[in-house]
């Protein structure tokens, strides 16, 4: 306890080498050796070297299994896309009871979704095989049950994969899911692609994404009257969902295109300009269109499929009775500023002449600092005092 109070002590002083010496002292001994390997690999990590982070807690993992050895093993593993050793990493923890079977299976199925979209264009059938599995292990898993269903349609297997895409849609509703869904046949035309839309929406009839694929099939098949009634729920100003999102706009965009209104279309791009967001793949911040098994900062599994914080442009005004009132002292120590006085305006009318241009020699009086009395020098322009009938060559209405 004394050795962990010293290593705690120089952290907080911001000693680095008290605090990794203190670390290494407490490695000699059999009950502090855990706790040393870990103020090491967190040390290691703070100065930006993994490969001695990795390193302390492989050591910490294969003396005494650990919860942070093993998911900064598995961690490492995942960010170096080393999806074979992150999978075992995954069998090491589970049988360790480091980790809890559900998770376990979590796990699992995005690797193997990793897995397969790596092997997609290379190996179909063995990339069909790892989404299955993955499939098996998280149904839920939108990655997963798209890779499978294009899979299982290449391969000619329409009942299935239909089955396995309309499972997944029903429980998340994806554009990715639609969009392998409407395209199991590549042969289909526009009109039986948007039957396929129509069945789809059925298996979540109130979701906007069903709406939205309705619309765009209906679209590609030129229907706009059907396009437009698919997404009238979503435009209507009294809808629960709110303002219309992004891709309702766009939509809108495309339909008034294809019906040739112009001036439609471009005040349909303005509102996708300031439109909410639709629901994408967040994690760490970052919001992306396409999944990915890990987040930018090398967490497995760390992207959510929701919608996207809106940003906030300027905190609110407070209210009247909560703004804080300034001290008097304030307002008469900073008065407003004077403003510079004016030349006095003549009473009599201006010349109907222009004035003359100034000399050189006052000019150069001017440059050289002298003060010259602006009511003896008449103005370059007539002043406000200009009357409306000088004024000739202009009107102020069309029937003047």
């Amino acid at each position: 306890m004394t050795k962990l109070l010293q290593a705690q002590s120089a952290q907080l002083a911001g000693d680095t080498e008290s605090a990794v010496a203190a670390y290494n002292a407490m490695l000699v001994h059999h009950e502090t050796h855990g706790l040393g390997l870990r103020g090491l690999h967190l040390e290691a990590r703070r100065a930006g070297d993994h490969e001695a982070a990795l390193e302390y807690a492989m050591r910490a993992n294969a003396r005494a299994p650990a919860a942070w050895a093993g998911q900064a093993v598995l961690d490492d593993r995942a960010r170096r896309g080393d999806w074979a050793g992150a999978l075992a990493t995954v069998d090491t923890n589970a049988a360790a009871k480091l980790i809890d079977k559900p998770t376990a299976n979590r796990w699992r199925a995005v690797i193997k979704t990793a897995m397969a979209e790596a092997a997609m264009e290379r190996d179909p059938k063995h990339a069909l095989a790892l989404a299955q599995e993955a499939c098996r292990l998280a149904p839920t898993l939108v990655p997963a049950a798209a890779i499978c269903g294009r899979l299982m349609a290449q391969a000619g297997d329409y009942r299935r994969a239909s089955r396995i895409l309309e499972a997944a849609y029903a429980q998340t509703p994806h554009p990715d899911l639609a969009a392998a869904y409407i395209r199991l046949r590549h042969g289909d035309s526009t009109e039986d692609r948007l039957a396929r839309a129509r069945i789809l929406a059925r298996v979540a009839p109130d979701d906007p994404e069903s709406l939205l694929t309705v619309g765009r099939a209906a679209l590609e098949a030129h229907d706009g009257g059907a396009a437009r009634a698919a997404i009238a729920p979503l435009l209507a100003s009294d809808s629960p969902r709110g303002r219309p999102t992004r891709r309702v706009c766009l939509l809108m965009a495309d339909i008034e295109e294809a019906d040739g209104h112009e001036g439609a279309v471009r005040e349909w791009l303005g509102r996708a300009a300031r439109a909410p967001r639709d629901k994408a793949w967040v994690a760490d911040g970052v919001i992306s269109d396409r999944w990915a098994p890990v987040s930018p900062s090398g967490a497995l599994d760390a992207f959510v499929w929701r919608t996207p914080d809106e940003r906030i442009a300027a905190p609110a005004a407070p209210a009247a009775a909560e703004r804080p009132t300034a001290p008097v002292v304030e307002q008469i120590a900073a008065p407003a500023p004077t403003p510079a006085p004016t030349p006095a305006l003549r009473a009599v009318e201006p010349e109907p002449h222009a004035a003359p241009a100034q000399s050189p020699a006052v000019v150069s009086a001017a440059r050289a600092g002298v003060i010259i009395d602006p009511a003896s020098m008449a103005p370059d322009d007539p002043g406000p005092e200009e009357r409306q009938a000088d004024r000739r060559g202009f009107r102020l209405y069309a029937n003047d």
